[in-house]
């Protein structure tokens, strides 16, 4: 019989919020003086355009109710922007000073424009508004809600994704990139720009800036080190080990490694790995051959004259490559594959 009540239970327990109504002029102090913090990951996501962005300043100024902004409290006590970056980033856009709206990479303050209601306020700033208007705006309170620090980064992780409603969503290494900031992710960011490593990928040009380089990196270290943890779900197993990773990792013995394997096969795969007439590369094939060659490398073997190219298009390979892929068993199987071949 399937045990509901204590499964809800036990999952709720993971989760604390508090509610807060703040101003407009507060929040906006709050994100300039880093209170609340909006990771760079995040950050450069504000997209919307600025008939968008007016509407918002109209709602707010009618006093109609706008949508949540929704927070991660961290343990130093800042805030971390978690849903409504382009809310947030709207309202220093049309209020912010010119210190604030250099800091957000912003240029000119916001001219308002397409308002259906507040026709008057088409083509004003915030700086054209009297007096009481603008006092008006600056103490309209917003509603923020706040998942308390007691909740650990898988969770986090789980409500960005939950609420990752903007018009241009985050890929989910993007969400890690935001949940699990620190050192940890600092080195996969400075290994995406490896040459080798970007000779042998071969991406097609919109991945190249939507975090999958990162993630493709992280596969790297997760699945060398961590395979038999791998259980069906990827999302879940690479969370896992980002967040182990971000408290203990070694650095130099991965770096060492990564770099290693990078070069060999850089200098074997002179056009990166790809199989038939596709030109970009397949996940699963990357995977199992640098995986493969990292085992083998580590292990003391010289991977060169190996004629990967002869063998990479093998049925056995393609089976282990292709369909059904995301069991620990067709992990092992295709990188044992490509290891035997190497060593």
């Amino acid at each position: 019989m399937k045990d509901y009540i204590n499964q809800l239970d036990k999952e709720t327990r993971k989760v604390d919020f508090d509610s807060f109504d703040i101003s407009v002029k507060e929040l906006v102090s709050m994100a300039d003086e880093g209170i609340v913090d909006i990771a760079p990951e995040y950050q450069r996501q504000f997209r919307w355009p600025i008939d968008n962005q007016s509407r918002l300043i109209e709602s707010v100024l009618l006093g109609i109710p706008v949508p949540s902004l929704f927070m991660a409290a961290n343990k130093d006590g800042s805030w971390e922007l978690i849903d409504g970056v382009q809310r947030l980033n709207s309202l220093i856009h049309f209020l912010g000073n010119e210190k604030q709206l250099e800091k957000f990479g912003l240029e000119n303050n916001l001219t308002l424009n397409g308002l259906e209601v507040l026709t008057e306020f088409n083509g004003s700033k915030f700086s054209d508004l009297p007096q009481t208007l603008k006092l008006k705006f600056n103490l309209r309170p917003l509603k923020v809600t706040t998942l308390s620090d007691k909740s650990d980064l898988k969770v986090r992780f789980d409500l960005f994704e939950r609420l990752n409603t903007g018009g241009i969503k985050l890929t989910d290494q993007e969400i890690r990139a935001c949940v699990f900031r620190g050192q940890f992710n600092d080195f996969i960011t400075e290994l995406t720009t490896n040459e080798h490593f970007l000779s042998v990928v071969n991406l097609p040009k919109a991945k190249e800036n939507d975090g999958t380089k990162n993630e493709l990196i992280l596969k790297f270290f997760a699945y060398k080190n961590n395979r038999d943890k791998f259980d069906h779900s990827v999302v879940e197993f690479l969370n896992e080990y980002m967040a182990d990773s971000t408290v203990s990792f070694n650095y130099k013995k991965n770096r060492t490694i990564f770099e290693k394997t990078f070069e060999a096969l850089a200098q074997e795969l002179p056009e990166g790995i790809k199989r038939g007439n596709r030109k970009t590369t397949p996940y699963n094939l990357y995977e199992a051959l640098t995986i493969g060659a990292a085992d083998a490398i580590e292990e003391g073997s010289d991977i060169s004259g190996k004629n990967i190219l002869t063998w990479i298009e093998d049925e056995e390979l393609t089976r282990l490559t292709s369909g059904a892929t995301n069991s620990r068993p067709r992990l092992k199987s295709r990188i044992s594959y490509c290891y035997d071949r190497l060593k």
